[in-house]
């Protein structure tokens, strides 16, 4: 007995034959993912080693070695150096941490709107104005300097304290300024739903808009973590015993600067790793913005 109506035929035979095979599977290519990698590998190799063999082969390289990269002096100046990296450290975190603090308080007076805020929001961008446009080792001079030359009463007269002070208020008017990015970043209806609730200029800040803002300008700030720990050395220049200031107390004993690979060496080993950091963030921080605007 046959099928009369065409139409029918199809679908039955496709239901006796089954579902349609799964496509073939694709073989994962090892050639075709391994030619990139190692074309890069080769390019690294061939530049660096291009490099490395016209500055060894230079007349003037064996001077350069024995000046710069005296294993023995390295040896030697090791440890003094590295006692001046801790004050290095020490002094950043300390440092860092008001930068953190001060800039926001200028970053959330700046964004306040009511009327009789207007003076403080004139001062604020003074203040930014005026400390941006100063270089940051000109401040430490000044401050290093000349404020404990004034002797003032209940103010201390370390030049490491004033150095410090020079510096954060340096960094704070760049910091408040990304703060303030983050802050106007915030969509507007966020402020329009958080002042329907009921909720006063400080509140709408505190709960719905610095959340949301301090979250944007992380991978920004990791930057400026970066460039304060290098710029911290800066404070060698009015007598604190850093690491750079001990590599030049040992270069001047023995004429020999192999110290201050030393210490070339060390802020590579602390800035690095944040640099790292800093990409890995600013990665997942694009990642995460083209997910939410897909």
């Amino acid at each position: 007995m046959t099928d009369d109506n065409p139409a029918q035929a199809g679908p039955q035979r496709n239901a006796r034959r089954g579902p349609p095979p799964p496509p073939p599977s694709r073989r994962f290519d090892w050639r075709a993912a391994a030619a990139p990698a190692a074309i890069g590998a080769v390019s690294v190799v061939v530049v660096f080693g291009a490099l490395s063999w016209i500055v060894t082969s230079a007349e003037q390289w064996p001077r350069i070695k024995l000046q710069f990269f005296n294993i023995d002096a390295m040896v030697a100046a090791f440890p003094r150096v590295l006692r001046g990296f801790w004050v290095n450290m020490q002094v950043w975190l300390t440092v860092l941490a008001c930068i953190l603090v001060w800039a926001l308080v200028l970053a959330i007076v700046r964004s306040l709107r009511a009327p009789w805020f207007a003076p403080f929001r004139l001062m604020v961008v003074i203040y930014i104005d005026l400390f941006r446009g100063v270089p940051v080792l000109l401040l430490v001079l000044l401050f290093g300097f000349g404020i404990p030359a004034l002797n003032l009463p209940g103010l201390p007269n370390s030049g490491l304290f004033w150095g410090s002070v020079a510096m954060v208020l340096s960094y704070a008017s760049y910091v408040a300024e990304i703060y303030r990015s983050g802050i106007d970043a915030v969509h507007e209806g966020q402020r329009a739903a958080a002042k329907s609730l009921g909720l006063s200029e400080w509140q709408t800040l505190r709960y719905a808009i610095l959340p949301q803002a301090l979250r944007n300008v992380v991978p920004a700030l990791m930057n400026i973590v970066v460039a304060l720990q290098k710029d911290v050395a800066l404070l060698s220049v009015i007598g604190v015993r850093d690491a750079v200031r001990e590599a030049q107390i040992y270069t001047a004993s023995t004429f020999n600067y192999s110290s201050l690979i030393v210490a070339a060496g060390l802020f590579l080993l602390a800035t690095v790793p944040m640099a790292r950091l800093a990409d890995y963030l600013t990665r997942r921080d694009r990642e995460r913005r083209l997910q939410v605007a897909g």
